[in-house]
C-alpha cells in the first residue's frame, strides 16, 4: 500500500506536519527512532509568532500551562547585562511535554506512527518513494518530508556538504526549580558559548547551553568545564550553585551545524533544522520548525490537490522556505560572530546596551509575524 506521506523524524516540524496532513485528510506515517515522551536538547521557548497557525490545527496550548515571557536578558561573560522587551514575547514549553501532546493530537485525526524505528535508505524511482525502516519493514509514498534534525546517517547517504565537515558546537540541557522571574528569558554569555535559561510549565525551568568540543576536551568532564568556564559568569554561577538541579545527567549533543543546507534533497522537502538551523542564541528555532511543517503542509496539499507536478511542489517549497527563512538564518550566524569571544561579547553587550533600536532590529531579522 502506498502512503500520500512518509515524513522522518517526529519533532517539532514533522509533528506539525503530520498533524496538519492527517486533519486535511491525506495517509500519512511519521517514523521516529525514539517513544514518547522523551526529552531533547533544546531552549524550549517559543515565540508567539506561532500561536494562529497552533489555534488552527486545534492545539489548546493552555491546557499544557506554558510559561508566558515577555523579557530578555543579556549577559556579557564579566556579568554585565542589558535587557529589553519583547515585541511579540512567547511561551516556555518543555519538548516533553509538548512533542507528546502533538504526537497524540496528530494520532487522533488519524497520522499512523512507526517508533523505535530509524530510516536505513531512502530511494526515488518512477514519481515515487521507497523508504527501508531498520524493522525490515519498507514504505511507498508520493511524498517525503525530512524532518529528522540536525544530523543523521541519511545525510551522509546523500553526500550533503554541510556532513563533511565536523562541527565544533556541543549543546547540553537541564531542568531545575530556580528563584528566577517567569517572564524573562536570559542569555549569559561565557568564553566560546552562551546559556539561555527560561520558564517551562510546573514551576520548573530550562536551562541549555552551546559551547564547543574544545573546552569539554580542555577539562575532561562536564562538571568540571562548568566550574572552569562558565562559573566565570556572575550569573552562571549563582544558578549552578542555587539551583535545584533535576536531572542526574545533563542532556548532551554534539555535532551542532549552523552551516547552510539546501531545503530540498533528492526530492524529499526537508523541514525544521534538517533544512537549516537558526543559532541558538537567536531563541528561534523551535518557531521556525513549526513555520516550516505550515509551509511544507501547504505545499503538499496542493501538490495533492489540484497540480500532481513535483517540479512545482519543489519550485513552491523552496521558494516559500528561502523566503521566510535563508535571512534569518544569515543573520543569526553573524550575531553569534560577536559573542564567540570574551572581549567581543564585552563589548557587544556595552553597544547594544545603549542602542535600543539595534536590538529591536535583531529581533525583528531573526523572528518572524505571527502567521
Amino acid at each position: 500500500m502506498e502512503e500520500d506521506v512518509i515524513i522522518i523524524g517526529g519533532g517539532l516540524a514533522g509533528l506539525v506536519s503530520a498533524l496538519g496532513l492527517a486533519k486535511a485528510g491525506l495517509q500519512v506515517t511519521l517514523v521516529e527512532k525514539k517513544a514518547y515522551p522523551f526529552h531533547r536538547v533544546c531552549g524550549e521557548y517559543v515565540s508567539n509568532e506561532v500561536l494562529p497557525y497552533l489555534r488552527m490545527l486545534g492545539v489548546q496550548l493552555s491546557s499544557l500551562k506554558p510559561a508566558r515571557i515577555s523579557r530578555f536578558m543579556l549577559s556579557s561573560p564579566t556579568g554585565k547585562t542589558l535587557e529589553a522587551k519583547l515585541d511579540l514575547g512567547g511561551f516556555g514549553l518543555s519538548r516533553f511535554t509538548f512533542d507528546n501532546y502533538l504526537y497524540q493530537l496528530a494520532q487522533e485525526q488519524g497520522a499512523t506512527f512507526r517508533l523505535h524505528q530509524t530510516v536505513q535508505e531512502v530511494a526515488f524511482a518512477d514519481d515515487a518513494f521507497t523508504v527501508a525502516l531498520s524493522g525490515g519493514e519498507s514504505l511507498r509514498a508520493k511524498v517525503v518530508l525530512g524532518a529528522y534534525g540536525k544530523r543523521t546517517n541519511l545525510d551522509r547517504q546523500m553526500n550533503r556538504s554541510f556532513f563533511r565537515a565536523r562541527s565544533p558546537y556541543i549543546g547540553v540541557k537541564y531542568h531545575l526549580r530556580y528563584d528566577f522571574p517567569k517572564d524573562l528569558i536570559a542569555l549569559h554569555n561565557f568564553r566560546n558559548g552562551y546559556a539561555g535559561i527560561s520558564a517551562i510549565e510546573d514551576d520548573r525551568y530550562c536551562f541549555c547551553y552551546l559551547t564547543t568540543r574544545q573546552n569539554l576536551k580542555q577539562y575532561g568532564s562536564i562538571p568540571a568545564m562548568e566550574q572552569a568556564v562558565l562559573y566565570r559568569n556572575p550569573h552562571l554561577r549563582r544558578i549552578f550553585e542555587e539551583a535545584e538541579f533535576l536531572y542526574e545527567q545533563p542532556e548532551v549533543i554534539n555535532e551542532i551545524s549552523f552551516a547552510t543546507k539546501t531545503c530540498i534533497e533528492n526530492h524529499m522537502l526537508m523541514c525544521g533544522d534538517a533544512a537549516g538551523m537558526i543559532t541558538p542564541l537567536c531563541g528561534n528555532g523551535m518557531a521556525m520548525a513549526i513555520h516550516s511543517g505550515k509551509i511544507a503542509t501547504e505545499q503538499v496539499l496542493h501538490f495533492f490537490s489540484t497540480c500532481h507536478d513535483r517540479k512545482q511542489l519543489e519550485e513552491g517549497y523552496s521558494h516559500s522556505w528561502k523566503k521566510r527563512f535563508a535571512n534569518r538564518l544569515t543573520v543569526g550566524r553573524t550575531v553569534q560572530q560577536l559573542f564567540g569571544s570574551p572581549m567581543l561579547s564585552e563589548v557587544a553587550v556595552g553597544m547594544l546596551k545603549h542602542l535600543p533600536p539595534a536590538i529591536r532590529l535583531i529581533m525583528r531579522q531573526t523572528h518572524g509575524q505571527p502567521f
